[in-house]
């Protein structure tokens, strides 16, 4: 059997367009790259390990099933995020059978953030990314996952209005929310806020 050859890059575009031709070693390569990094993300929606692999498992099985008539995503992960998070909110909606999750304003969403990378020297600075851990889990769920997903996973607005299905308005004005209740909280500014998370979730934030 004729081995593909397939060019990687950063979003596994080329495997993508690879797997959409029927590209089974593509297609097995998309899920190895992607497995362990959707089961954490599902991990943030619902504690139900069933939930989560019986989500990627459905996410996949429709991948294939339905390759030819998929679009070329901007960035593969974000479409798989977008994906696997509808995917998971159906099963949790069956599973309840009573919440109507479009009508819902809120939803579970467990994150929190890490200090490991790197050693701050300053101990006001430490005090406040203390505090910063703990007041972000008392966030709305909607609030605690644009934050992780700006910051954590370092997207920009656009992307991440497409994964949480709003607009990029909405996006702006949903992270604006999120800082000022963080802001009342911890009777600080925005920008030492924001310094603050782009510090301790060492990413690469864009500007998009």
């Amino acid at each position: 059997m004729q081995k593909s050859i397939v060019s990687f890059n950063e979003d596994n575009t080329a495997i993508w367009l690879a797997f959409k031709a029927g590209d089974w070693e593509a297609y097995t390569k998309l899920y190895n790259d992607y497995f362990k990094m959707l089961n954490n993300y599902g991990y943030k929606f619902t504690r139900d390990a069933n939930i989560i692999e019986d989500a990627v498992h459905d996410l996949f099985i429709k991948l294939w099933t339905n390759k030819a008539t998929l679009g070329n995503p901007v960035v593969v992960k974000n479409y798989l995020y977008k994906s696997l998070r509808n995917i998971i909110f159906r099963k949790i909606q069956w599973q309840s059978r009573f919440v109507d999750l479009d009508d819902k304003p809120e939803y579970n969403f467990f994150f929190e953030i890490s200090f490991d990378h790197q050693i701050i020297a300053n101990e006001e600075e430490r005090e406040l990314q203390f505090k910063l851990r703990s007041v972000i889990k008392d966030l709305p769920a909607r609030q605690q996952e644009i934050i992780f997903l700006r910051f954590y996973e370092g997207l920009g607005y656009e992307e991440i209005a497409d994964i949480m299905e709003i607009n990029t308005s909405s996006a702006y004005k949903l992270i604006y929310k999120a800082f000022n209740n963080l802001e009342a909280v911890l009777k600080t500014s925005k920008l030492v806020i924001f310094l603050s998370l782009y510090s301790c979730l060492g990413t690469s934030i864009h500007t998009k």
